[in-house]
C-alpha cells in the first residue's frame, strides 16, 4: 500500500473520509462553475453568429428590395429637353419608384419636337450623331426645334465587363443634374470620342475630362457623381422603361434598337449617314416646307 500524504497523518478514518467528501464536493462545485462559464461563452458566441447571419440576410433582402435612388434633376421624363441656345428645360428629380412625367411637345407653335433614345456605345447612334449633330444643333440653337435626349444602357455586354453604356449614361445624367445647360456639348463629346464596341470603352478619368471640355459649372460634383455612379439605378430603370414601353407622344410601343429618333412622334427610319434624308423627313413631318422658320439642312460629313 502507498502511504498517505503528510496532511493525512493523525486523522482518523472517518475524518479522512469526510475530508475526501469535502474535497470531492469542492471539485464538483468548481466543475459546475466551469461548465456554466463554458455554456455562457458558447451561448454568447452562438448569439453573435446568429446576429451576424440575421444582419447579413437583412442587408441582402433590403439591398434587393430597396428601390433605385432618386433620378437626376432635369430628367423627369427619363430624358433631358434642350431648347433655344442649348438651354435645358428644368424639372424636379424623380423620387425613388416614381413614374416619369412625359414632356408635352409644343407642336402648335411650330417648334419641331425631336426625341432621341441613344446608347453611347452604339455605333449606329454614333453614325446618326456625326451626320446630324450640326444641323440639329442649328435648329435647336435658333429655337425652331427642341431635342429630348434619353441615354440608355443596352450595350453593357459589349464593353468587356466595364459596363461602359451604364457609366456613360450615368455621366450624362450627372451633367444633366449639376450643369444641365452643358448637356448638349457633353452629349456631342461622348459621340465624337465614342469607343468601339467590344472594348472597355472610356475610363472614368476620360469621362471627367470630357465633362471639363464641355465647360460645366460644377466639375467637382460631377466628378464625384461619376466616381460613385450616382444614377446607375435610374439608368437601369429608365432603360427598362424604354424597352418595355409604352413611349409617350407616339404610336411606337417601345424602343427596339438605338438610335430611336422620333420627330413630332413619328419614327425616323431613313439613312443614318445622310443629313439631307433626315432634314427632308423633318420638313415632311413639320408639314411646312415653305416656311422660313422651317429647319434648313446643314449637312456634316458622315462618320
Amino acid at each position: 500500500m502507498t502511504s498517505g500524504g503528510a496532511g493525512d497523518s493523525g486523522l482518523s478514518k472517518n475524518q479522512r473520509r469526510e475530508a475526501a467528501r469535502e474535497k470531492a464536493k469542492q471539485l464538483r462545485e468548481e466543475q459546475r462553475k466551469k461548465d456554466i462559464r463554458n455554456r455562457v461563452i458558447l451561448i454568447s458566441s452562438l448569439s453573435v453568429v446568429v446576429i451576424a447571419i440575421v444582419v447579413g440576410i437583412t442587408l441582402v433582402i433590403t439591398s434587393t428590395l430597396k428601390p433605385a435612388g432618386p433620378g437626376p434633376l432635369n430628367m423627369a421624363s427619363d430624358g433631358i429637353t434642350i431648347g433655344t441656345d442649348f438651354t435645358a428645360v428644368t424639372t424636379p428629380a424623380l423620387a425613388a419608384g416614381e413614374d416619369p412625367v412625359p414632356t408635352t411637345p409644343d407642336t402648335a407653335s411650330g417648334v419641331v419636337d425631336i426625341r432621341m433614345y441613344v446608347d453611347y456605345m452604339c455605333p449606329f447612334c454614333g453614325q446618326f450623331e456625326s451626320t446630324n449633330n450640326a444641323q440639329i444643333g442649328d435648329w435647336v440653337k435658333s429655337g425652331v426645334a427642341t431635342v429630348e435626349i434619353h441615354p440608355l444602357s443596352i450595350l453593357d455586354r459589349s464593353s468587356l465587363g466595364s459596363k461602359y453604356s451604364t457609366r456613360a449614361a450615368n455621366a450624362a445624367a450627372c451633367v444633366a443634374n449639376y450643369s444641365p445647360d452643358q448637356f448638349w456639348a457633353f452629349n456631342g463629346l461622348l459621340f465624337s470620342n465614342q469607343p468601339a464596341e467590344n472594348t472597355e470603352g472610356l475610363d472614368d478619368d476620360t469621362l471627367k475630362d470630357l465633362v471639363k471640355q464641355a465647360g460645366v459649372t460644377a466639375q467637382s460634383d460631377i466628378d464625384t457623381c461619376i466616381d460613385d455612379t450616382q444614377f446607375k439605378g435610374w439608368v437601369a430603370d429608365a432603360t427598362s422603361r424604354a424597352l418595355q414601353g409604352p413611349l409617350p407622344n407616339t404610336d411606337e410601343k417601345a424602343v427596339t434598337g438605338t438610335p430611336t429618333v422620333l420627330v413630332n412622334g413619328q419614327k425616323y427610319t431613313g439613312s443614318l449617314t445622310d443629313a439631307d434624308a433626315f432634314s427632308s423627313f423633318v420638313l415632311q413631318v413639320s408639314g411646312d416646307e415653305s416656311s422660313t422658320a422651317t429647319p434648313t439642312p446643314t449637312p456634316t460629313a458622315a462618320g
